[in-house]
């Protein structure tokens, strides 16, 4: 299966203090040490990051009750569809979809670990590097495959992920990695549905003439209402 790998993620203190779920401005002023902290976990995180995408490429063959079958493909053992209300809320007129996984790697994760025992605040910072990562990461993919359907005349829905409203956690992940060999990149998938390595993240996007990227993510989140990024996260 196709691996991306020519991504470059730049960071801000900013990226981070939000991936962390603070409010960048507030911990400016109450909190300078902790922002002194996060430059340097910055600093560190960089050389840390391996950022890999994996993905594949599905025709849909129709929706069926919730159900949206997908092309067969030999890999998948006659199990290529994806399902669940989300799903076909927003693929149901696409014409293929794309399934991906995004991770920066492991090391980060090790050294986070390491840290924890010997410097907890450079530890959480540089877990939150990790975060901010992957979810820049994903924003650059996403854009890369909405450029490459726009240069054909095509349009490409919002990204779904596992977890969404709509899409339990435990429904989607597993279909998502029927339909991909995550081994290819390092990532596997816990009985409790979580990715190891932590920093990683599964979605499918939909590409057709008749999609649209109507709404955002945070419009089909759990902490919907509750979240302050809200505006900045569904850009």
């Amino acid at each position: 299966m196709p691996i991306l790998d020519h991504w470059k993620l730049q960071l801000t203190i900013d990226d981070v203090l939000r991936a962390q779920g603070a409010d960048p401005a507030v911990m400016r002023l109450r909190r300078p040490s902790l922002v002194k902290g996060t430059e340097k976990a910055i600093t560190i995180g960089m050389a840390l990051l391996h950022p890999r995408v994996l993905y594949a490429k599905y025709m849909v063959k129709g929706l069926v009750h919730e159900r949206l079958e997908l092309s067969s493909n030999t890999s998948c053992n006659g199990k290529s569809y994806l399902s669940g209300y989300l799903i076909a809320q927003h693929l149901a007129r696409a014409h293929l979809i794309i399934v991906m996984v995004c991770t920066i790697g492991s090391e980060l994760d090790e050294t986070v670990s390491s840290l924890f025992k010997i410097d907890p605040i450079i530890g959480i910072a540089l877990d939150g590097v990790g975060s901010a990562a992957v979810e820049m990461l994903a924003i650059q993919v996403c854009n890369y495959f909405e450029a490459e359907a726009q240069a054909h005349g095509l349009n490409t829905t919002m990204p779904l992920n596992p977890g969404m409203v709509g899409w339990p956690l435990d429904q989607g992940q597993p279909q998502i990695f029927t339909l991909l060999d995550s081994d290819e990149i390092q990532v596997s998938l816990t009985e409790s549905c979580m990715m190891t390595p932590n920093k990683s993240l599964s979605m499918v996007v939909g590409v057709g003439e008749e999609v649209s990227a109507i709404g955002s993510s945070c419009d089909f989140c759990n902490l919907k209402g509750v979240c302050k990024y809200k505006n900045h996260y569904g850009k």
